[in-house]
Parts: structure tokens; C-alpha cells; sequence
């Protein structure tokens, strides 16, 4: 059996869940990757964007450290500021 570290999993109420109080939760767990915008000197951002209405940041070398989170419209804004060159 493989033990998952849920601490981190959001659950929500699946939508099959019926009115009778016959409820099922549902874990979202976020799906980590290092963001493109990395730098290769060990600097490493990782982003995951699979969570329900947020998008979660986190430093790759304390990955039990403190997460970021933004709103996908907000991270979209910023990441297109960086790809134009505001952001250095």
C-alpha cells in the first residue's frame, strides 16, 4: 500500500455526491513542476497549477516551506510581465 502526504490536498464535495448527506470528498493534490522561469544556478521556482482557482508557488529547496498562492488571472499577469521584460 503507498502511503500519499495529504497535507497539502484540497478537497472538495464531488459533484456526484447525492442531497441525502451521502457526501464524497474528493483530494486534489498539487502536481509540482519546475517553473520555466528558473533560473539554472539552483534557484528553482515550482509551480502547480492543477488546484481549483489557485495557482500555488514554492521554493524547491525548502519544499516544506511556505507556499505563495495567486489567482490564475493574477499569475497570468505576471508571468506575462516577465516574458515582456518588465520584471528582470
Amino acid at each position: 500500500m503507498v502511503c500519499y502526504n495529504l497535507s497539502h490536498a484540497v478537497w472538495r464535495t464531488s459533484s456526484y455526491s447525492g442531497q441525502s448527506g451521502n457526501c464524497v470528498e474528493v483530494a486534489v493534490v498539487p502536481a509540482w513542476r519546475t517553473s520555466t522561469y528558473s533560473g539554472t544556478n539552483g534557484s528553482c521556482v515550482e509551480v502547480a497549477r492543477n488546484l481549483p482557482g489557485v495557482v500555488a508557488v514554492r521554493d524547491s529547496r525548502d519544499r516544506g516551506g511556505p507556499v505563495l498562492t495567486f489567482s490564475p488571472a493574477d499569475w497570468g499577469a505576471f508571468t506575462n510581465r516577465i516574458r515582456v521584460g518588465e520584471l528582470g
